[in-house]
């Protein structure tokens, strides 16, 4: 089953199914200057509010407060196994839209290096998915005139654009 996550709560999920942890580390992590906030940022009270929604669907779930060295206590939070298994889905799936490549592919991308996995699964399928946008788009602006021209011309060359680094991610390091 397919969860309706928006991009920060896939973030959150994530970050969880790498290890026991709780919010104020998430949110860490998730900060601007973060491990992860270069690509994808959350503010605290966003990471907390998703972890809220993630326990209330059954994908994490809270364990027991544990004393923090500052602050409050921190209660510590988990992935379930069936939160697991959907990032491992999620890392796996193209992103549909180019204008989504910056953001979330970049972050599976991410979690793929941090997992130490393969992203090459992940780059064939996207680039299987934008091939056929980019023959339409081609198609498009062959046929179209005027701004509709203009838009058709910008968005295939942004495909290309992903094309190209989808290529140059698949190169092998060394072989340029």
């Amino acid at each position: 089953m397919r969860a309706h996550l928006a991009a920060g709560d896939w973030a959150v999920l994530a970050v969880v199914a790498e290890g026991p942890t709780h919010g104020f580390a998430v949110a860490k992590t998730l900060a601007p200057e973060g491990e992860i906030g270069c690509v994808w940022s959350l503010s605290r009270p966003l990471v907390y509010r998703s972890l809220d929604q993630l326990v209330d669907v059954g994908l994490v779930e809270k364990g027991e407060a544990e004393p923090s060295e500052r602050g409050p206590r921190r209660t510590t939070v988990e992935a379930t196994a069936r939160g697991k298994r959907m990032v491992g889905g999620w890392l796996k799936e193209p992103v549909e839209h180019v204008r989504d490549v910056r953001s979330q592919l970049m972050l599976k991308l991410l979690f793929i290096a941090r997992s130490q996995l393969d992203p090459q699964p992940l780059l064939d399928a996207q680039k299987e998915q934008m091939l056929p946008v980019a023959a339409a788009l081609e198609t498009r602006v062959r046929s179209a005139d005027g701004f509709d021209r203009t838009l058709a011309q910008w968005r295939l060359e942004s495909t290309r654009a992903v094309l190209r680094f989808l290529d140059t991610a698949q190169t092998p390091a060394g072989r340029h």
